[in-house]
């Protein structure tokens, strides 16, 4: 059509600060490739409040930065048009302000690591998301707890 501009899919690639998740990256990657999306990756560093915190806020802040380079880079190794961003705070209040913000077509997460009685006592970010968003939360499995 003529005079028409094509919306390139926006994604949200959350990543938590203390995991090495590269099959998220990976996942990411391949639906950016196949779709022409946009990839934003954000970490949040779960402090709420410092002087609660088992260490300073930079400890956290440095974990946050650590993880979403690695996704960021892995994505745009994969040639994947991408940006990163680390911000204060509870995980899923901040990734969901975050996607307004970007106005993201999807919100991507890998999948809860805790074991089964932490995720029924202390919650899943993947499943907060999932049950707090207003677009669609994809989470993605570990290849090796996927069979």
């Amino acid at each position: 059509m003529i005079g028409t501009v094509e919306k390139l899919m926006h994604i949200v690639v959350a990543v938590k600060p203390d995991a090495d998740q590269p099959w998220v990256a990976d996942a990411a990657a391949d639906l950016a490739k196949q779709t022409d999306a946009t990839v934003s990756v954000v970490s949040v560093d779960e402090v709420e409040l410092e002087r609660l915190a088992a260490a300073p806020r930079s400890v956290f802040t440095q974990a946050a930065e650590r993880a979403a380079a690695a996704v960021a880079d892995r994505l745009s190794g994969a040639g994947v048009a991408v940006t990163k961003t680390v911000l204060p705070g509870r995980p899923v209040q901040a990734i969901l302000d975050f996607a307004d913000r970007e106005n993201a077509d999807l919100i991507m997460v890998g999948s809860s690591s805790r074991p089964a009685v932490a995720v029924r006592l202390l919650g899943s970010v993947p499943l907060d998301l999932i049950k707090r968003s207003r677009r669609p939360v994809t989470v993605v499995t570990h290849p090796q707890h996927a069979r």
